[in-house]
């Protein structure tokens, strides 16, 4: 069995680490090089760094950042933000990202994930959705969750796969920050669906919520900030606790 993933995510804006309710209220939470050297120390199995204003400014991902945590770090290393064309993948892998996030570009124009995926493998390509449900249907957003799209979930992350991502980072907007548990009704959709790896992404508040995403909702990586930035949950205590709970990560 392949071994469940913990990702720490940090959202970055003006050079910070910040952290939001609903991708409202953003407050900053510490440097992005210390939580990123801290993680990797701690035993995180990857890291997400999402520049989460590059696209609503309109300009590209912050590379000598990247290159600056890249350099502290050992461990597999995802940037998104301000993607839309090749070379920006291209900046970031030079600059020490391992793989890319697309997001708002991609729903704008869906053969950027082909473009990537053709040049560097698909490996290297997630697609981030980040998604509401508004009358029963889930709808995604681009700008940072400021904008509706006319896509559905199911359909552009099916569509998404077809073009090359090789992995889903699915954040639901409803959940983000709350505390309160993984849509895992969602992700378990999402996995019935698709065949590569899914990210769940918004409402771990407890070691039990990561279990359910893992056990219900058949995510293959669990990303959390706000249990991490403020200490409420030590990754050494939480891969410990989830090996107690039968869940297999690695040590």
């Amino acid at each position: 069995m392949v071994a469940k993933r913990i990702i720490p995510c940090l959202d970055i804006k003006n050079g910070e680490t910040v952290k939001g309710i609903n991708f409202m209220e953003i407050k900053s939470v510490g440097d992005p090089i210390e939580l990123a050297r801290a993680y990797a120390q701690q035993g995180a199995d990857e890291l997400v760094f999402l520049d989460i204003s590059a696209t609503i400014e309109q300009r590209q991902t912050f590379a000598e950042l990247v290159k600056r945590i890249a350099a502290n770090i050992n461990i597999p290393f995802t940037v998104g933000g301000g993607i839309s064309a090749l070379g920006d993948a291209e900046r970031l892998l030079l600059a020490g990202a391992d793989k890319v996030s697309v997001n708002s570009a991609a729903v704008h124009r869906p053969e950027l994930i082909s473009e990537i995926a053709s040049r560097y493998g698909n490996q290297f390509v997630v697609i981030a959705i980040d998604a509401k449900c508004i009358d029963g249907k889930w709808c995604v957003t681009t700008h940072g969750g400021s904008k509706l799209s006319d896509k559905e979930l199911f359909s552009w992350a099916y569509e998404a796969q077809e073009r090359g991502a090789g992995e889903l980072l699915f954040t639901s907007m409803d959940h983000d920050g709350t505390k309160s548990g993984y849509a895992c009704d969602i992700y378990a959709q999402l996995s019935d669906k698709l065949s590569i790896p899914i990210i769940a992404s918004g409402g771990a508040g407890n070691v039990d919520h990561i279990v359910d995403v893992f056990e219900r909702g058949y995510a293959d990586a669990a990303l959390a900030a706000s249990i991490f930035h403020y200490g409420e949950i030590l990754i050494p205590d939480l891969k410990a606790e989830l090996l107690r709970k039968g869940v297999n990560v690695r040590k």
